[in-house]
């Protein structure tokens, strides 16, 4: 469920904010080591039924995906059915990362030599992506990404 902040003062159909994207903040907040350094450096979420964004390209965080890439993650997602990314790799913001694994039907790691790595994860109803640049420790991003797919899937999402 979205993230709605009202002030006293303000009706309710005068909503300040509704946006997903401080999933985002929420995510890079988590994939920090003991020296407060962050390991990711974009992500996004997409619907699992058909791969509608969640958040937006207007935070400056976005990882950004295109209408056919984000279907293509939702499908081999919502069918269990990784054989694409087997094949041909995953395709985000236009770029093509090497598919490395995929994790209990529902964690998929890939990468590019030059680009760094991608962790996917399914919930119940989103897909978590976030990018780690070549040099940070994917690690910590895989703990971020987990971090939200429970809290989603703590919410029944």
């Amino acid at each position: 469920m979205p993230i709605c902040l009202f002030q006293n003062s303000v009706k309710a159909s005068e909503v300040l904010k509704m946006s997903w994207d401080s999933y985002i903040d929420n995510l890079i907040a988590q994939t920090k080591d003991a020296s407060g350094k962050a390991h990711c450096d974009k992500a996004c979420i997409i619907g699992l039924d058909g791969g509608a964004p969640w958040t937006t390209s207007n935070h400056p965080n976005a990882l950004e995906l295109n209408h056919s890439e984000a279907q293509t993650i939702s499908r081999c997602f919502r069918n269990k059915d990784f054989s694409l990314f087997m094949c041909s790799g995953v395709d985000v913001d236009g770029n093509q990362y090497m598919f490395l694994r995929v994790v209990d039907d529902k964690i998929v790691l890939a990468k590019r030599a030059d680009l760094g790595c991608l962790t996917l994860q399914a919930s119940k109803t989103a897909i978590i992506i976030a990018h780690t640049a070549e040099g940070f420790q994917f690690g910590n991003v895989n703990k971020g990404v987990n971090v939200i797919a429970e809290y989603l899937e703590s919410l029944d999402m």
